[in-house]
């Protein structure tokens, strides 16, 4: 039987909004795993039987003294419709970030829970 990745746990300050943004950003759903933990998935998961990959959000108590080492790559289908991406997650409370990149034909995005950090 091959082994096969299907969550993937971030740290969160704030698990809920947090949630709610990455749910708004992808058009998955979210939901309350109990305290402290929000569980992402695209409509349909089930963990047992799909190739799709879900997130857990789990709430840290105190935010880190440096930037995670974690981030989310996402793909667009051309130059316009990355406008249309950066337009909404922008709404939905995400800022542009500089870590250095350079000129680069993709936008660097820092979501809200991590958009204080000093990257």
């Amino acid at each position: 039987m091959a082994l096969r990745l299907v969550k993937v746990g971030l740290k969160a300050r704030d698990d809920v909004a947090l949630g709610r943004f990455w749910a708004g950003a992808l058009g998955w759903r979210a939901r309350g795993e109990g305290a402290g933990v929000t569980c992402l998935a695209p409509q349909g998961f089930d963990r047992a039987g799909t190739a799709a990959l879900g997130v857990d959000l789990v709430r840290v108590p105190e935010p880190e003294a440096v930037a995670y080492r974690a981030h989310l790559d996402l793909a667009s289908d051309s130059p316009e419709h990355q406008e249309e991406l950066v337009a909404r997650l922008t709404a939905l409370g995400a800022e542009r970030v500089d870590i250095g990149q350079g000129e680069v034909p993709w936008t660097v995005m820092a979501d809200p829970d991590t958009s204080d950090y000093q990257f």
